[in-house]
């Protein structure tokens, strides 16, 4: 059985986000970070260095 989905014929509005709101939003759910530095002379590898970090919030309990 074969759908056909329907598309709009507008698009929806673009909505303004405040960046505090963004960065919040990012930090409840976390994000990992992750990144790979190589230092080579002549092709030859000399450093090569892994770097993973999680960025999330925290709650603690009040005092």
């Amino acid at each position: 059985m074969t759908e056909v989905a329907s598309v709009p014929d507008y698009a929806p509005e673009p909505r303004t986000v405040a960046l505090i709101d963004l960065l919040d939003r990012v930090l409840a759910g976390g994000v990992v970070i992750s990144g790979d530095i190589t230092l080579s002379i002549e092709g030859v590898d000399l450093v090569h260095i892994s770097l993973r970090a999680l960025v999330t919030s925290m709650l603690g309990d009040p005092p």
